[in-house]
C-alpha cells in the first residue's frame, strides 16, 4: 500500500490545481426541463471534483436476553483521505488510509473490502452493498476483556453482506438528492419528497468460536452460535426533505422503512436452527453544509439498520452499515480532451433521463 502513495499525491496535486485555477466564469449551463429550476439547478456541462475524508463500517450487535447490555462488535476500519469526481451518473473516489490518520488504538486488526455504492438519478435512488469484513472488537473498552483498559477482540469473526435497494423519488421536479450527496446540483429552495421502493439482502456471519464470550454465555441466547446465514427482502416507503437557509446553507434528511420477510439459519458446533421472520429495516441519510453554483462543503452520514431474526427471538442480531464523510467540492468546466471522454457518459446520462436529449 505504501507504494501507492506517490500516485495518490500526484492525483491530489492535480485536483488542487483544478480546484483553485479552473475558470470561475463557467461555460453555458444547460438545465433540465424535467426539474423546476426555481427549486434546484443542474449543471450537465460541469465536472464536480472533491476532496473527502471518509470512514466506513459494518457493525454487528447481539441482543441480550435480560437487562444486560447488547454485545456490540465493531470493526477497526480506517479513516481515509482522498479525491474524487462526479459527472452525471458516474462518481469515482480514490481514498487511502494514511498512517497519520490511524494511530494504534488497541482494537486489533480488521481486514475488509467495503463496496458501498449509492447512485442518485433524478427519479431514482439506488444503493448497492458488497461488504467483506474479518476481525472485530467489543465496544466499550473493558467489556468481557481481561483488563478494563483493553478491548475484547474476535479476530476470526467474519461478516459478509450483499444488498441492493431501489427507491422512486416522487417529487423529482423540486427535490434533488444529487445536490446533497453528489454536489453536482444546487438546491436553492426547501423541498421534500415521498419515496417508494424496496430492498433485498443476503448475509453471512461466522467465526471459529462462539459469537458470545464464554464468561457471558448465560446472558445471551446466541451462546454457542458461530454461523448465521440469512436472506431477506421487502417493500418500503420513506420521506426526504432539504431545508435551505438563504439559498446556500442546507440540511438534508431522509428515512426509509422496509417490511422485510426473511429466512435465517443459525449453527453451532452441535445443532442447526432455521427461522422465518418479518422485521422492519431502515435506512437513514443526513447531510448538512454549504452549496452554491461553484463550491460545496458538507458533512455526510448514511446508516442502514438491518435486524436479523434468530431462533430465540425476533431480533437476535442487528447489522449496522454506514459511511461518514467530510467533503470539499467544486464544480469546474472540463478541458477539451476531458470533454471528449465525458461525452460518452453524457449520452448514457440522457438515455437514463430521456425526457430531453443533448444538443
Amino acid at each position: 500500500m505504501k507504494n501507492n502513495q506517490p500516485a495518490f499525491l500526484l492525483i491530489l496535486a492535480i485536483c488542487t490545481f483544478s480546484l483553485f485555477y479552473s475558470d470561475p466564469v463557467m461555460a453555458q449551463k444547460r438545465t433540465f426541463s424535467i426539474n423546476d429550476t426555481s427549486y434546484y439547478l443542474s449543471y450537465p456541462d460541469l465536472l464536480t471534483v472533491r476532496y473527502l475524508f471518509s470512514k466506513k463500517y459494518t457493525a454487528l450487535s447481539l441482543n441480550a436476553a435480560n437487562d444486560q447490555s447488547d454485545l456490540r462488535y465493531r470493526p477497526n476500519t480506517k479513516y481515509t483521505m482522498g479525491v474524487g469526481a462526479t459527472y452525471h451518473v458516474l462518481s469515482i473516489n480514490i481514498v487511502y488510509g494514511f498512517g497519520f490518520l490511524n494511530p494504534e488504538n488497541g482494537k486489533g486488526k480488521t481486514k475488509y473490502l467495503d463496496l458501498q455504492s449509492h447512485l442518485y438519478l433524478n427519479k431514482w435512488t439506488m444503493d448497492f452493498y458488497g461488504q467483506f469484513y474479518k476481525g472485530y472488537f467489543l465496544y466499550p473498552k473493558g467489556l468481557n476483556s481481561v483488563s478494563p483498559d483493553s478491548y475484547y477482540q474476535h479476530p476470526d469473526m467474519v461478516v459478509n453482506l450483499y444488498g441492493v435497494t431501489l427507491y422512486r423519488v416522487l417529487n423529482d421536479r423540486k427535490f434533488s438528492f444529487r445536490a446533497a450527496f453528489l454536489q453536482n446540483e444546487w438546491q436553492k429552495k426547501s423541498a421534500g419528497t415521498f419515496l417508494l421502493g424496496g430492498e433485498m439482502n443476503y448475509g453471512i456471519m461466522k467465526a471459529d468460536s462462539s459469537f458470545v464470550p464464554h464468561n457471558a454465555a448465560n446472558s445471551y441466547p446466541q451462546a454457542g452460535i458461530n454461523n448465521v446465514h440469512f436472506f431477506c427482502f421487502g417493500p418500503g416507503a420513506g420521506y426526504a426533505y432539504t431545508l435551505v437557509v438563504k439559498q446556500h446553507f442546507f440540511i438534508t434528511g431522509s428515512v426509509t422503512a422496509n417490511l422485510n420477510f426473511g429466512y435465517s439459519t443459525e449453527k453451532s458446533n452441535f445443532a442447526s436452527n432455521s427461522k422465518v421472520y418479518v422485521n422492519p429495516v431502515s435506512i437513514f441519510r443526513f447531510v448538512t453544509g454549504y452549496n452554491s453554483n461553484t463550491w460545496n462543503v458538507s458533512v455526510h452520514w448514511i446508516s442502514n439498520m438491518l435486524p436479523v431474526g434468530g431462533s430465540a427471538a425476533t431480533n437476535n442480531y442487528l447489522l449496522q452499515t454506514g459511511n461518514y464523510r467530510l467533503i470539499f467540492a467544486k464544480k469546474i468546466t472540463p478541458g477539451t480532451k476531458v470533454i471528449k471522454v465525458l461525452n460518452k457518459i453524457d449520452k448514457l446520462y440522457y438515455d437514463l433521463n430521456s425526457t430531453i436529449k443533448p444538443k
